[in-house]
């Protein structure tokens, strides 16, 4: 399956200081992330799921690097990199059938408002109760909204019941979901139209997947008109999965939470920094970021200087970048040296007005030991 969008971009790396803040020009080659169109339920129950194949993103991102020598110059002391993009549409995936206006022929009932939606106690009360799921971390719980600027959308499901471990079990049968979203809406009985705009109501319960981990301050969603009917949310829950996979030639990840590396120059002043790449709309996965890291090795130790001196990828962070409430991508920083966690002091930035945060960010250090040793010194240490 091809990838919805997947923008590469590594940066210079000079042997003067260079601060390893967020790479603006990186972040202004990309293009915002669309609003997932989740379809409202209308007549039926309806359920689409996108999944993607995770194996084959991460085949295709170390492809990308050893494919493109000229975007990998190597030089003794100094890497520098260019851009390389791949765009593809977005896909509309509203399931909304023809409406049957012989259902339009008898009114709502009068206690079927909206108003009355919205003050149905037994919403919250189930939201409140409902379990965290097994390898799941709660994230939020009883919003009247639902996650939105999350990406990749993977589709939805819906329940018979507020039930939270279905809802996970069944993210877990989709390749590439990491969250999940569970919540009532009130959808129309049918598509609302002409002769027909403001009809009945019925009550759904929504399992939404995610391919990347979903916020607190993504549930915006708070409904929307369709005609004269109002779609509202309740009782919304936000789960994300617990568990990364620890790539193979790679330590176990560490976790930064919201944080992430800001290394100085080693101890013979060189940048240990090689360069980031983001990448958008594909699922949120330490798979890729180790892939890039370890393609770019791959490709140096094949195409050393003239004194045989190259560079490898020893160590990287990775988190997805938030501008305000909205996910921007995943940004996998790249270093020839591994840094202990004391240098995760980069907690986000200010610029044009806007905050740009970090969440789910994790550190991986190489365990391949002198087959992927750099020159100098590591680990931030300083020389005798």
């Amino acid at each position: 399956m091809k990838d919805f969008a997947l923008t590469l971009l590594l940066s210079a790396a000079l042997s003067s200081a260079l601060p390893q803040e967020i790479d603006w020009d990186a972040v202004d080659a990309l293009k915002p992330i669309p609003t997932a169109s989740i379809p409202v339920v209308s007549a039926a129950a309806a359920a689409t799921t996108l999944p993607i194949n995770t194996a084959s993103a991460v085949s295709a991102v170390s492809s990308a690097v050893l494919a493109r020598p000229s975007e990998a110059i190597i030089a003794a002391r100094h890497v520098k990199f260019h851009v390389a993009r791949a765009i593809l549409a977005t896909r509309d995936n509203d399931n909304s059938t023809a409406t049957d206006n012989s259902k339009c022929a008898q009114k709502p009932a009068a206690d079927d408002t909206p108003d009355a939606f919205g003050q149905t106690q037994s919403f919250a009360q189930t939201a409140l109760k409902a379990s965290t799921p097994a390898g799941y971390n709660q994230v939020y719980v009883n919003k009247n909204g639902s996650s939105e600027f999350i990406y990749p959308y993977l589709g939805f499901t819906t329940l018979d019941s507020y039930d939270t471990a279905k809802c996970a079990k069944r993210c877990d049968a989709v390749s590439g979901c990491q969250s999940i979203n569970i919540y009532f809406e009130r959808d129309p009985s049918v598509e609302p139209a002409a002769g027909c705009t403001d009809p009945s109501s019925s009550t759904v319960i929504k399992c939404v997947y995610w391919g990347s981990p979903v916020t607190d301050a993504s549930t915006t969603n708070t409904g929307q008109w369709r005609k004269n009917f109002k779609v509202l949310i309740a009782g919304s829950n936000g789960y994300v999965n617990a568990t990364h996979s620890k790539p193979p030639g790679y330590n176990e990840p560490i976790s930064l939470n919201n944080s992430a590396i800001i290394a100085p120059p080693n101890c013979r002043g060189y940048e240990t920094y090689m360069g980031v790449k983001i990448f958008q709309n594909k699922p949120f996965s330490i798979d890729l970021c180790a892939s890039a890291c370890s393609a770019s090795s791959e490709y140096n130790r094949a195409h050393p200087d003239k004194t045989g001196y190259f560079q490898t990828c020893q160590f990287f962070n990775t988190y997805i970048l938030y501008n305000e409430t909205q996910a921007v991508g995943q940004y996998c920083a790249l270093y020839n040296e591994t840094w202990p966690k004391d240098f995760a002091t980069n907690f986000g930035q200010f610029r044009n007005g806007r905050k740009f945060t970090l969440g789910s960010s994790w550190m991986v250090s190489n365990s391949t030991a002198d087959l992927d040793k750099p020159r100098g010194c590591a680990n931030g240490q300083t020389c005798s």
